[in-house]
């Protein structure tokens, strides 16, 4: 038989899905990174910039989001890619993208301490075992990692809805966090601290220098395909959700910019190591409690980030294996918990041992997995061309309209992010995360070789999923009022 039903339970509600991307694009870089941001651009040209950039990721949210509700699939650029191009351009996009979920994994496992370190330093400051790379590994701050990584192991173990539900209570806690800075900045804050609006000097050049650094912060909302069989709501609402998804980053993004803007002036910006948070203890009439919440706040950033990344980068595993281009055995699905543990449990061991090879390895991984990450995007937005020209009729709940142009800067936007990380002269790949894309290349091309010795005719074979849309349900009033009229 070539078709086969899901052997995923479909127990993600729209909520869900929402908090599984917006966690996964804000992270931990609304803390760290927007003083970086003000001071290349200026307040104004900072959140012109997150507009900009918003823009450009846009379009390859649109592509992502029509193609899952045509294909909804657990592996998401796996079955995009292999639907247009088969088994090779299937493989390779495939293996982009688990570099760049594996490398989020294991950054955080090293971030989690790292922050940590901020609120209780002696905590993660005991026990020097060596220096990698410049950074001192101490055995508290490998432990509160290891530590950290088994839960979220377990967390992702016990189901896609217990993930979720974390997800969702982290991401109220995040949002709770923000508002309060917003609020506060609009009752203490001061217009005057806006100026400069722009980079003084090289306003458009400021603006554009924020806009490149902008996609990066939203990479996320393609964790949706991933798991997508997991998905319990109408197709054509998934497509919508990623774009909204992709709307509410941005939104909190300017918003934040914004909110530090208004308190924090010049003189502030230039000797803040954390300005969100010192940001937070101005506005609150200069209370530790306040900077410390909002450190919190960034803590919480940093799990859903890795719980939404570790959920994506297992279901990407999975769907290679059920494909015949990796070990059988990671395709596995637990039959209490519908979820594929091995690929999950292969994440855990990766984010378990991340730790001991310090921080500053961990970043290099981070920047060769946005790489291979903005590789991914560039193919599924040609397979999104691809499919629109050889299977014009393919069924498609979300359908985008002016394909061409949609499709045209999809391609356009993720080539030129793919240039920025290669181009000599420009490049941000140092040489580390060279070798680490080189060496992810020569691991790509031995697990080939090994997939198509070892499963022949069947490598790049999968059985057709059937396809099960989802009729959402009216709300009770509507069915009361719908049965007393018939």
């Amino acid at each position: 038989m070539n078709e086969k039903k899901s052997k995923y339970d479909k127990v993600l509600s729209s909520k869900d899905i929402f908090v599984i991307a917006f966690g996964a694009m804000i992270g931990w870089g609304w803390i760290v990174m927007t003083g970086e941001w003000i001071n290349y651009g200026g307040s104004i040209g900072a959140m012109i910039a997150f507009g900009i950039g918003g823009f450009m990721v846009l379009f390859v949210g649109l592509t992502y989001a029509e193609l899952t509700a045509a294909m909804p699939e657990c592996g998401g650029e796996h079955i995009f890619s292999l639907r247009a191009f088969g088994k090779n351009g299937s493989f390779v996009c495939t293996w982009a993208i688990i570099l760049g979920y594996v490398g989020v994994v294991a950054f955080e496992a090293c971030a989690f301490p790292t922050v940590i370190k901020y609120i209780a330093p002696s905590l993660v400051t005991k026990g020097y075992m060596y220096t990698i790379g410049g950074f001192d590994v101490y055995a508290s701050w490998v432990a509160v990692a290891v530590v950290a990584a088994i839960i979220i192991t377990y967390i992702n173990y016990k189901g896609a809805k217990t993930a979720a539900n974390v997800q969702t209570i982290l991401t109220v806690v995040i949002a709770l966090v923000g508002i309060a800075l917003i609020a506060a900045s609009v009752v203490r804050g001061d217009t005057a601290n806006l100026d400069p609006m722009f980079l003084e000097g090289d306003e458009i050049g400021g603006v554009f220098k924020v806009a490149v650094m902008t996609p990066f912060m939203l990479v996320g909302f393609d964790v949706i395909p991933q798991a997508a069989e997991e998905i319990n709501i109408p197709f054509k609402k998934i497509g919508k959700i990623i774009i909204f998804s992709i709307f509410m980053a941005v939104a909190w993004y300017v918003l934040i910019v914004l909110a530090v803007s208004l308190i924090m002036s010049k003189g502030d910006l230039s000797i803040s190591e954390l300005v969100t948070a010192d940001a937070m203890k101005k506005a609150y009439f200069n209370s530790d409690i306040a900077s410390t919440v909002c450190i919190f706040g960034g803590i919480m950033g940093i799990v859903t980030s890795w719980n939404s990344f570790f959920m994506g980068g297992s279901r990407a595993i999975a769907a290679l294996s059920e494909s015949h281009m990796a070990p059988g055995f990671l395709a596995k699905v637990n039959k209490k918990t519908k979820t594929p543990t091995n690929s999950i449990l292969l994440v855990g061991f990766i984010a378990v041992i991340a730790p001991f090879f310090g921080k500053s390895m961990m970043t290099w991984i981070t920047d060769a997995g946005s790489f291979a990450v903005c590789l991914a995007y560039l193919m599924v937005s040609a397979s999104f061309l691809k499919l629109r020209k050889s299977e014009p009729n393919m069924n498609r709940p979300y359908k985008v309209k002016n394909a061409k142009l949609v499709g045209g800067m999809a391609v356009i936007t993720t080539t030129i992010m793919c240039l920025l990380y290669i181009v000599p002269g420009n490049s941000q790949l140092i040489t580390e995360e060279w070798v680490i894309v080189g060496a992810w290349i020569l691991l790509g091309i031995a697990f080939y070789g090994y997939a198509r010795k070892q499963y022949k005719e069947k490598f790049g074979t999968r059985q057709k999923l059937i396809y099960e849309d989802v009729v959402e349900e009216k709300p009770k009033k509507v069915r009361e009022r719908v049965a007393a009229k018939a």
